[in-house]
């Protein structure tokens, strides 16, 4: 008697008359009912009245049967019937079949299913427990490891990179480097091992581990660099990111699409306008990623130009790209939006939805909704958020900002009121922004009071209102600064960078590091000296709304921004000079760029969090109002 004494007309039905089906002549009979399609027939109609008898007696069934019974996902996989395969499988001594065995821990799971593999007649086969392995949640596998070592038995590189990976999603750097230790151990030096190894140490923010291991290679391939270069990128070490790219390029003489993607952003974001344009031009001569329907080395190149303060070529890339998808009019909208080109991105956005060749998201109305606050086209706006079906916050903190922003403070306030908004910390500061423009002092100080009882221990908050009665009451603002000292919150730090000959410069509020400081601060004062006597220029005590709490005795030349224009100025006598600030740019280094602009006669694109600023002339594209 077989296994599963089955036909295959029980299975499929024959119509009468017609001629029957011929079997393959080395398939056998109790193979049948596994390889059959489960929607034509109900899985209870195949089982026998007794299936343990049937299980138990009779001749041997094909060893190769039961694995397929157990990786099925039928009632014959269940618990009851698992435990009848296991008893047959112990009675015929079929348990040396290690895919049997396999399939029998699998079904078993992480938790018996080691109990099993070690009671095994092998149970230092490492195929089994490298399967259960590759099977199990993160976790589980790290207690199966601790399994595999009790046993002595033998890891290959499959399973060690199976473990990597469960460490990188853990995020775990102790296990990270238990598993390290393990396989230095074990001698291996495989290339794709070693590339999990940095991967693995990047993803738990082991990122000096990471390099350690990297430095150490002897064979490195193109995936090894690309896992470096994207692990730099990812945890902030953009110079080190941009660095090991020329040395990639110099060694490698080539890129992917998917490193491209990777290290754009790093470009984008330290505004290293050169070093990506270096990329640009490998794309171009590579060929890479020109693919019509999946555009996403486009998309990655246009938003590394428009963060990096080049709309126009960012501009180019999108009317020359053959397929637009949703990210790329999000992109160009988005960077309307950030040069001051509101009414553009507006525009963009209907004929985004005019054309209507792509889905349009949340994320593209939100782009749309800042280029509109950008501008501050209070009805567009309007219009904009009655096409949302379900507004996110981030969308309502825009149309609060917008009402604000174009001074509609009484429609702001029954707008949060409507949509029961008043503790949504992102709105309140989105109106406190409207309040600075339009100087309503009073309003702004009581939603910063606010603020500050939702979210007690956010510095930003404290500063806020510090600046706020800097003007007036400047006792005031010197109790709320000892009370942030001892709360023992910690204020943001100002930082701005240029790039200068494809290097990037770093500067914080007075900061006299740099070895050219001392021409960079002479540079300052004699520019402020001709701003004084030429253009009539006088420093605002207003202090109001800073995103930083900065010196007061630096702000004639000492404020990061002006520090890194200053050594532009002096490194480079033609061009445009590209400054970046992670913070908000006050108002006197705001009118002092201005200036600058006009008494050098050069334009100067300084990025805050909020825009970027085009001075010109001695006029700035956000028309001073940021």
């Amino acid at each position: 008697m077989s296994l599963f004494p089955l036909q295959s007309s029980s299975l499929q039905p024959q119509t009468p008359g017609a001629p029957k089906r011929k079997q393959p002549k080395n398939l056998k009979p109790q193979q049948t009912p596994i390889k059959t399609p489960t929607r034509t027939f109900k899985w209870s109609s195949l089982l026998p009245s007794n299936p343990l008898q049937t299980l138990l007696s009779g001749e041997h069934p094909d060893p190769r049967a039961l694995p397929l019974i157990l990786s099925s996902t039928s009632p014959l996989s269940s618990p009851p019937f698992r435990s009848q395969i296991h008893s047959l499988a112990l009675k015929l001594n079929l348990l040396s079949n290690p895919h049997l065995l396999s399939s029998l821990a699998l079904s078993y799971g992480p938790t018996k299913g080691p109990t099993l593999l070690s009671q095994s007649p092998d149970p230092r086969n490492p195929l089994p427990w490298t399967l259960l392995l590759s099977k199990s949640n993160p976790r589980s596998a790290l207690k199966l490891f601790d399994k595999m070592l009790q046993l002595n038995i033998e890891l290959d590189s499959v399973a060690y990179i199976v473990l990597m990976k469960a460490c990188g999603q853990l995020g775990s750097l102790r296990e990270a480097k238990r598993v390290h230790k393990v396989v230095r151990l074990s001698g291996l030096s495989d290339v794709v091992v070693h590339n999990a190894m940095v991967k693995m140490f990047l993803e738990c923010g082991g990122v000096e581990e990471a390099t350690r291991v990297f430095e150490g290679m002897r064979v490195k391939d193109l995936v090894t660099w690309t896992t470096m270069i994207v692990g730099f990128v990812r945890s902030g070490e953009f110079n080190e990111g941009l660095k090991l790219l020329r040395e990639m390029c110099r060694k490698e003489g080539r890129i992917d699409g998917f490193l491209v993607t990777g290290v754009l952003p790093a470009c984008a974001r330290v505004s290293a306008h050169k070093n990506g344009k270096e990329i640009h031009a490998k794309i171009v001569r590579l060929c890479l990623g020109m693919n019509n329907k999946a555009p996403a080395v486009e998309n990655a190149l246009m938003d590394m130009y428009v963060k990096s303060g080049n709309i126009e070529y960012g501009k180019k890339i999108f009317k020359r790209m053959d397929f637009k998808d949703a990210i790329s009019w999000t992109v160009m909208i988005f960077g309307c939006s950030l040069h001051g080109e509101g009414e553009v991105g507006v525009e963009l956005f209907k004929e985004m939805k005019r054309k209507g060749e792509v889905f349009v998201d949340r994320t593209a109305f939100a782009a749309a909704l800042h280029a509109a606050n950008s501008a501050c086209l209070v009805e567009e706006g309007k219009s904009l958020f009655t096409f949302l079906s379900k507004p996110q916050v981030e969308h309502y903190a825009l149309m609060a900002g917008l009402l604000s922003r174009g001074g509609y403070f009484i429609e702001a306030r029954a707008f949060i009121e409507e949509h029961k908004l008043t503790n949504c910390s992102p709105v309140l500061k989105a109106v406190v922004d409207g309040c600075r423009i339009h100087r309503n002092i009073r309003m702004g100080k009581r939603i910063i009071e606010q603020l500050t009882e939702l979210e007690p221990l956010n510095a930003d908050n404290y500063v806020m209102l510090s600046n706020l009665h800097a003007n007036e009451k400047l006792e005031m603002a010197k109790e709320i600064k000892e009370t942030i000292q001892d709360m023992g919150l910690k204020t943001k730090k100002a930082y701005s960078w240029i790039e200068i000959r494809s290097k990037v410069h770093a500067f914080g509020t007075g900061d006299v590091s740099h070895p050219r400081s001392e021409a960079i601060y002479w540079e300052l004062e004699r520019l402020m000296k001709t701003m004084r006597e030429e253009e009539g220029y006088v420093a605002r005590e207003d202090y109001s709304f800073h995103d930083v709490d900065e010196e007061r005795e630096c702000i004639a030349c000492g404020h990061s921004e002006m520090l890194a224009i200053g050594l532009g100025l002096i490194s480079q006598r033609s061009g445009v000079l590209r400054v970046t600030k992670n913070l908000r740019v006050c108002r006197n280094c705001h009118d002092s760029a201005k200036l600058i602009s006009r008494i050098v006669g050069r334009k100067i694109i300084l990025k805050d969090p909020e825009r970027f600023h085009h001075f010109k002339g001695g006029v700035c594209s956000c028309r001073d109002i940021w």
